[in-house]
């Protein structure tokens, strides 16, 4: 037996969210001691120089008024969208809840009875009622946990970016330690109020449920479904918001008209700015914790069923929530690294660092998770294994989480040297712009391709090593492993779009050369953590969904998913095309708004007098409803699509046909969004590899404006859906249709398969 007693855990586990809540606050209250509105007296700017010095030659109110008014442009239109997308997504969470209880309800028609338990065949159960009551006020549950997590972490990123940039007047150390504190924000709320509200929503639904611990945890899957089905939404509607104003902007003023990226005379630069914080931060701030959500509901679910819900045994059953606890302990001493413990002082230094955060976590998370492992576990027990038990030892599970963990560091440093233009495939991509645009082009979509070969390697062999080792609950724990330094993985995800915006804000506020240089510096470090982001929530949902996958195959009690069977293989067929024709859904939305933006800037620059003189304001408004109106309307469709398929395929074809869907989704879905991510990432490095001309070989490829440059930028507005839309979707894609499945597997089980029943 562990050595933790059950108090102890009911103690510990909301002790580490609260310290994490603590530790975001601590770093808010840092990042809000930069003024927007007034600047340090002059000694204590002579005390704070770190490299560069001072600005000169504007005048200091001057520019931090400008700030001011850019970033509450930037604020504004950011909540306005948020809360607009959020009224459609009330009447989405409405509906969808109605869904779950009427499905569930339905499958012993709304008996209010006890019954025989699904696993522990002796034991009486509560009924299948209260599943389909508590299923769905756990899906609100995470709905609104998702909504929070992504609106608290775009408040910070829009409060942080004009802050950012005033920092970079006083040196590249003081910026970026802003931009990544403003992260660390981010990351650590989300992570803290995943793991709080679903503790507390397990000892909730323990009032009612008490011995019934099957009943319990299937019922918390719904968590997971809220929080995806949220993630969903905000991350095709944001990703839509982000690029359409991007494209718009970059075709029409870097390439018509020659002028810089966030140049104030262009119209759409707001409505960019406004994208990076709805897309990036508050969009991935959601697909992460719908991930973390969904690999601790899948892991508690086959524990559930397992030794350790027959035993009752409490510690054991926490195990997921100590170790997600143990990361928050753990992100916080790392983040310490790189604010406190190491000065940045030079560029160069700035990309080594966000890396180094990635090792230090997992080195550290290693030591945490033994720790774990042997104090909750006892030193043998078994887990359920599809149908049969499985004795397993508590090292067992120490090794399926550790190998999720540097899976996930593989996976992190395997997209940095693919995206970052430091080493050499971007440096080609870069070099194939000599010769135009379909060279680049060419070189992209090779590159994005070649470089799914090492992550898909690192995953297949976690899963191997997992399954091999704790069967489902293994690869629901490498998930989870994956994601336990989730903190951190978010805070330099988060620091991107707000180094991005700092630049754009610099730009648009008059300031020097130099200090666009500096936010320029922070930006490309910012593009490559971005992909590690991305990287990081494409890896974990490969295991997610695998794991979600085998909890619904044990729920929907199929004993084997077998190919050759045509149920199943058209399934599978079927489930390879979707993320296809998901990406093509999301792809068209992109290019469609874009058009409208393009045209509207167009308008803007030809019919407004003295705009391009910059003797006039464009109407930046027109261009941030352009983008508002077609995301919020283009979302819908490929929504609708993730969301519906598996009711079709369970209600109509059976749980075999289902299980074939899911398991061609996951396959065709990790590859496409890998591929997708990295080959956008790697265009948008090769174009500010051109631009910032640090290199001979840069050199000889720009200036800003020369051919190569053009042909670059025509490269990173095609990757631009991709790495931003599309690509980060398609996560949510295989892990949704997964929990979806799981959470109505009762229903699909007992009355699934319709047209099968006549043919």
């Amino acid at each position: 037996m562990g050595g933790l007693s059950e108090g102890l855990t009911q103690l510990l586990i909301p002790a580490a969210a609260l310290l994490g809540i603590g530790f975001a606050l601590l770093q808010w209250l840092l990042v809000s001691r930069v003024k927007v509105y007034s600047y340090p007296d002059d000694e204590s700017q002579e005390n704070n120089l770190i490299e560069g010095g001072q600005e000169e030659g504007i005048d200091d109110v001057e520019v931090v008024a400008k700030c001011a008014e850019i970033q509450k442009a930037i604020s504004v239109g950011a909540t306005s969208f948020l809360f607009t997308q959020y009224k459609y997504l009330v009447v989405f969470m409405g509906a969808f809840g109605a869904i779950i209880f009427l499905f569930l309800g339905s499958v012993k028609s709304f008996s209010t009875k006890s019954e025989p338990c699904t696993y522990n065949k002796g034991q009486m159960c509560k009924p299948a009622l209260a599943n389909a009551i508590f299923s769905t006020i756990a899906f609100l549950l995470g709905a609104l946990t998702s909504v929070l997590s992504g609106f608290l972490g775009m408040k910070i990123a829009t409060y942080a970016n004009a802050r950012t940039s005033l920092e970079a007047r006083r040196g590249i150390g003081r910026a970026f330690v802003i931009a990544f504190r403003s992260g660390a924000v981010m990351g650590f709320l989300l992570a803290a109020n995943g793991l709080l509200v679903l503790y507390a929503s397990i000892n909730l639904f323990k009032l009612y449920y008490g011995d019934d611990w099957e009943g319990l945890y299937e019922s918390i899957t719904g968590y997971g479904l809220g929080g995806s089905s949220m993630a969903l939404f905000g991350r095709v509607g944001g990703g839509i918001y982000t690029k359409a104003a991007d494209v718009g902007a970059d075709l029409v003023g870097k390439i018509e008209k020659n002028i810089p990226e966030d140049d104030p005379r262009n119209p759409a630069v707001i409505a960019d700015n406004v994208g990076d914080n709805v897309g990036d931060i508050a969009g991935m701030g959601s697909d992460l914790f719908g991930s973390y959500a969904e690999s601790t509901c899948a892991a508690l679910f086959v524990a559930s069923i397992s030794s350790f819900g027959s035993t009752h045994n409490y510690v054991a059953m926490s195990y997921p929530l100590l170790i997600s606890s143990m990361g928050i302990v753990i992100c916080l001493i790392t983040t310490l690294f790189a604010t406190d413990f190491i000065e940045i002082k030079k560029v160069s230094q700035i990309e080594p660092s966000l890396k180094r955060q990635l090792l230090i976590s997992t080195v550290l998370m290693t030591v945490g998770v033994a720790l774990v492992s042997f104090v909750a576990l006892p030193s043998k027990f078994t887990l359920y294994d599809f149908g049969s038990d499985k004795v397993v030892k508590n090292w067992h599970i120490f090794f399926c989480v550790v190998t999720g963990l540097w899976a996930g560091l593989v996976i992190g440093y395997t997209t940095e040297y693919y995206t970052s233009n430091a080493y050499s495939p971007v440096q080609d991509v870069a070099d194939s712009c000599r010769t135009g645009a379909a060279t680049n082009v060419i070189f992209g979509l090779a590159l994005g391709y070649k470089s799914v070969i090492i992550p898909i390697f690192s995953i297949a062999l976690s899963i191997y090593v997992s399954f091999r080792l704790g069967a489902m609950y293994g690869i629901a724990m490498a998930a989870l492993g994956m994601l336990s330094t989730i903190a951190t993985g978010l805070a330099i995800d988060a620091y991107g779009p707000i180094s991005d915006n700092a630049g754009g804000i610099a730009e648009m506020a008059g300031m020097s050369h130099e200090i666009r240089e500096r936010t320029d510096a922070l930006d490309a470090a910012g593009n490559t953590t971005a992909a590690i982001g991305k990287g990081f929530a494409i890896g974990s949902a490969a295991l997610v969904s695998l794991a979600l996958f085998g909890a619904f195959v044990s729920r929907a009690d199929i004993e084997t998913v077998n190919v050759m069977n045509p149920k199943v293989f058209i399934g599978l067929i079927v489930g390879a095309m979707l993320p296809y024709w998901f990406s093509a859904m999301t792809m068209k939305s992109v290019g469609s708004a874009a058009l409208k933006m393009v045209e509207e800037v167009r308008r803007q620059f030809n019919t407004i007098p003295g705009l391009m003189e910059g003797r006039t304001k464009p109407d930046y408004a027109n261009c941030v409803k352009i983008s508002t109106d077609a995301s919020l309307k283009e979302m819908i469709p490929p929504g609708g699509l993730v969301l519906v398929t598996p009711l079709i395929a369970g209600t109509f074809f059976g749980v075999e046909t289902l299980a074939g869907l899911l398991a061609g989704s996951l396959v065709s879905g990790v590859q496409v969004a890998i591929s997708a991510s990295n080959t956008g990432g790697a265009w948008d490095n090769a174009k500010k590899y051109i631009e910032a001309g640090r290199s001979e070989h840069a050199k000889a490829l720009g200036p800003k404006g020369s051919d190569a440059h053009k042909a670059a930028v025509i490269g990173d507005t095609v990757g631009d859906p991709l790495k931003d839309t599309s690509g980060p979707s398609l996560n949510i894609l295989i892990k949704l249709m997964a929990v979806e499945s799981l959470v109505f597997a009762p229903f699909f089980a007992a009355h699934g398969g319709i047209i099968f029943k006549y043919i």
